[in-house]
């Protein structure tokens, strides 16, 4: 396991925030492990955050997480596990993803 902010990050756990907005469901989803990180790609002009204050929510199991996303009208998606995850179960398709510093990213929305 791998030290996180002063303490021990469990492995395989997925921060899971979901917000609601009208008829919206907001999920965001982030490998624990990336929460509070900034991703950057000069070459590409990227710079991502993956900001807590919209990532941070409960952890999750990457199953657990899944089940949650499949209610998204809207869904972001930080990490290896959660990407790769989503990608399998055919909520993403594999050239909708971005790699910035080797991470990978994904959005889908459901209109």
């Amino acid at each position: 396991m791998e030290e996180n902010g002063g303490r021990k990050a469990s492995a395989g756990l997925e921060y899971v925030s979901v917000r609601f907005s009208d008829d919206e469901v907001v999920v965001s989803v982030c490998d624990e492990e990336v929460l509070g990180k900034v991703l950057v790609d000069p070459e590409k002009g990227i710079k991502y955050v993956v900001d807590p204050f919209f990532y941070k929510g409960e952890l999750k199991s990457v199953e657990e997480a899944l089940e949650i996303l499949t209610t998204a009208t809207t869904g972001n998606l930080v990490g290896e596990r959660i990407v790769k995850a989503a990608v399998e179960k055919g909520l993403i398709h594999p050239d909708a993803v971005l790699v910035v510093q080797g991470v990978p990213i994904a959005f889908f929305a459901i209109m």
